[in-house]
């Protein structure tokens, strides 16, 4: 499984994120603490952050801890929302960067921390509910969330919240195929997250909250999130309001 890091709050450097927390998200790509099926997130990783109007986003095929420029770079970019992703490929499909999350369609950033169990046997079925991967270009990845992240978009462009999005995929995709759908997104303004099969935490300090995959550091402000519910992040004032719901 992969791990992933979602952040909104007051605007600090990527490093602090990704980087620099005692049990960081680059040190879960290779020691990682509550993966089930592996024990590397190696096959790739992504950062996704938000300037003015624009999703920006950084991927590359091979594991984060081996790309020294980026860790550089990290520390003087400033974000009060972002994404961020390492990745264990699921055997069968191969590892190259479009298959590094988080996947960017307009100002939306979305990863997938799971896998579709049978993928072959249902994946005429999700290409169906994808639609026309030429909307969604970078849903023409070769694996099986580039499909739901594609499912995700047609729920949003036809009028669902972020969370909403999110939600039905889940729903959708647990109704067809057994698997584990932990799912990540932002818009640049809030988060939302589901749990589904993988673990998933929060934590609010300082205004912000930060939803992973595992505790970055051993601060008691790490919260559990039960399985099948949805994490919703989402601005109020000068602080950010955490909410989450049962997934039914």
């Amino acid at each position: 499984m992969c791990r992933h890091l979602g952040y909104l709050g007051p605007p600090r450097s990527l490093h602090s994120l990704v980087y620099g927390p005692p049990h960081s998200l680059e040190r879960q790509a290779w020691e990682p603490r509550l993966c089930v099926r592996n024990k590397l997130n190696a096959d790739g990783y992504g950062v996704g952050w938000y300037a003015g109007d624009r999703a920006l986003r950084y991927r590359r095929a091979q594991p984060i801890w081996t790309d020294a420029s980026f860790a550089e770079i990290s520390e003087v970019i400033q974000a009060s929302c972002a994404v961020a992703a390492v990745r264990s490929a699921t055997p069968g499909f191969p590892v190259e960067e479009s298959g590094a999350q988080p996947f960017r369609c307009e100002r939306w950033l979305f990863s997938h921390n799971g896998r579709v169990e049978g993928f072959g046997a249902v994946e005429a079925k999700l290409r169906e509910l994808a639609g026309d991967l030429s909307l969604v270009p970078e849903a023409r990845a070769p694996l099986d969330s580039a499909l739901l992240f594609a499912r995700t978009v047609r729920s949003w462009r036809g009028g669902r919240s972020l969370a909403e999005g999110l939600a039905e995929t889940a729903l959708t995709l647990a109704a067809i195929a057994p698997g584990e759908y932990n799912l990540l997104a932002s818009d640049g303004t809030s988060l939302a997250a589901t749990a589904w099969g993988n673990s998933l935490f929060t934590r609010e300090a300082g205004g912000a909250v930060v939803i992973a995959s595992e505790p970055y550091d051993g601060s008691p402000a790490w919260q559990p999130v039960p399985d099948r519910s949805l994490v919703t992040a989402t601005p109020q004032g000068d602080a950010v309001r955490l909410a989450i719901h049962p997934l039914s």
